[in-house]
């Protein structure tokens, strides 16, 4: 379940944004409830989304929706209005595009697959991700390293750092493909983490003259300053509380913080300065009201967003390769997913048979005391070798079953099952089915895929 950049505004978004402690502790709610066994949250700038194993796809639900309201303050009925919920298969797909970054605001970016390798450290660590998790999320991952270099999606969008960047040139009447388009130029980089430091590499590449640092830890912002200069860009540091005193001096201000409070407001905007601000932080950084400050234009992410819906143009050669390889991951996934789930069915009827067979062989022990030791020792070997050569073929044909979707006829499963030739019955056509979730529970149809029953179901 989520919300994400294409389903809420930004300012509902911003309510449900989570650190890594209010994400730990969201986590450890989850778990609390009795329907959810696993779980594990994605939290970015442009979406919110909780994967979860579950015993009951109603009660999931709303204890997801719960836990959200408890956290987040925001009303049940507005969260249930902009949620999205995947389940079975599509929830396995939906991650498999997140991190392939097909889902992005910004096509092929980059940095959502680390963010969902970081959403799985952080419930590896906390104990939240189980079987189920564990082998989705490492296919996501999987996927989406597939995608970046087997495809050339990397040239359609490296990250959202640069979509902004690129959109506040092309503001500053400045061609982002231009050689060094901020030649001359002087830049304040807001913040010290991963976004800020990212913003410098790429404020760095397009040639800026002159790189200010400000961070309310001042060594952090001092280390950043470092590594720009060793990389041949100049840079300075001023302390964060006095960094409206070189709003005057810069051109370009990038804030990526996520402060309590605005870092940028129009009120410390000097008389006659016109910054280019851009915004990459969650809740937002900068005052919207900066943007009404004559001649400053902001970049921030829901007008991010609104371009990206404007220039958007539908699939593309590249985009088409990328979803090729997630289809492909996807059935490879789901495969091995509905074998590994009718293993247990399978071996309690191999248990089962082995058991009859020992069974029947104590029952002829005791009627038949006078047979030979010698001659006991070949009617067993006989008995199991019987139970072993009648389970061989179900055992092989359930697992390729359960690697099929849809539902199936009790002749047929019975014929596939045990290999058996086709044979007409008068009774009822050959190809009559019933629904998946009409077959009985037992081993013999242990193969009925989850999914189905799921949504036969719902």
């Amino acid at each position: 379940m989520g919300m994400s950049h294409r389903s809420a505004p930004v300012a509902l978004l911003e309510r449900l944004s989570m650190d890594d402690s209010v994400r730990g502790d969201t986590t450890q709610s989850l778990l609390a409830r009795p329907s959810l066994s696993e779980a594990l949250i994605v939290s970015t700038c442009n979406r919110l989304e909780v994967y979860t194993v579950t015993n009951s796809f109603h009660t999931g639900v709303n204890d997801v929706v719960e836990v959200l309201h408890e956290v987040s303050g925001v009303d049940i009925e507005t969260l249930r209005g902009y949620l999205y919920v995947r389940y079975a298969d599509a929830a396995a797909e939906h991650m498999l595009m997140v991190a392939s970054g097909l889902d992005s605001m910004v096509l092929g970016e980059q940095q959502i697959i680390g963010q969902v390798r970081t959403a799985y450290q952080v419930a590896t660590e906390i104990g939240s991700a189980g079987p189920a998790l564990h082998s989705l999320t490492q296919t996501a991952l999987h996927t989406g390293k597939r995608v970046h270099t087997e495809t050339e999606i990397d040239d359609a969008g490296a990250s959202m750092v640069s979509f902004a960047l690129d959109r506040a040139l092309t503001l500053m009447g400045i061609d982002p493909q231009s050689e060094s388009p901020l030649a001359g130029k002087t830049a304040l980089v807001l913040g010290a983490g991963a976004m800020s430091s990212l913003a410098a590499t790429h404020l760095g590449k397009a040639g800026v003259d002159l790189l200010i640092m400000a961070n309310r830890t001042f060594e952090r912002a001092e280390r950043l300053a470092e590594h720009s200069i060793e990389a041949g860009v100049p840079a300075e540091v001023v302390e964060f509380n006095n960094r409206a005193s070189v709003y005057d001096r810069v051109d370009l201000i990038v804030s990526a913080t996520g402060a309590d409070d605005f870092t940028v407001k129009p009120e410390d905007i000097p008389a006659g300065a016109q910054p280019m601000l851009v915004d990459l932080s969650m809740p937002r950084d900068i005052d919207d009201a900066c943007a009404d400050v004559p001649g400053v234009e902001l970049v921030n992410i829901e007008r991010l967003h609104k371009a990206s819906l404007e220039g958007a143009n539908g699939a593309n050669p590249t985009e088409a390769a990328a979803l090729s390889i997630v289809r492909e991951e996807l059935e490879s996934f789901t495969t091995e997913q509905r074998i590994r789930d009718v293993v247990p069915a399978v071996s309690a009827l191999r248990k089962q048979a082995a058991s009859v067979g020992s069974d029947e062989l104590e029952r002829l022990r005791s009627r038949a005391p006078g047979i030979e030791d010698a001659d006991w020792a070949e009617v067993e070997r006989t008995v199991r070798r019987v139970v072993d050569k009648l389970m061989h073929e179900p055992t092989v044909r359930v697992k390729e079953l359960a690697a099929r979707s849809g539902s199936i006829s009790y002749e047929s499963a019975l014929q596939e099952l045990f290999g058996l030739e086709a044979v007409a019955s008068a009774a009822a056509p050959a190809t009559t089915s019933v629904n998946a979730s009409e077959l009985p529970d037992a081993g013999i149809v242990a193969f009925v895929n989850a999914t189905s029953v799921t949504q036969s179901r719902e």
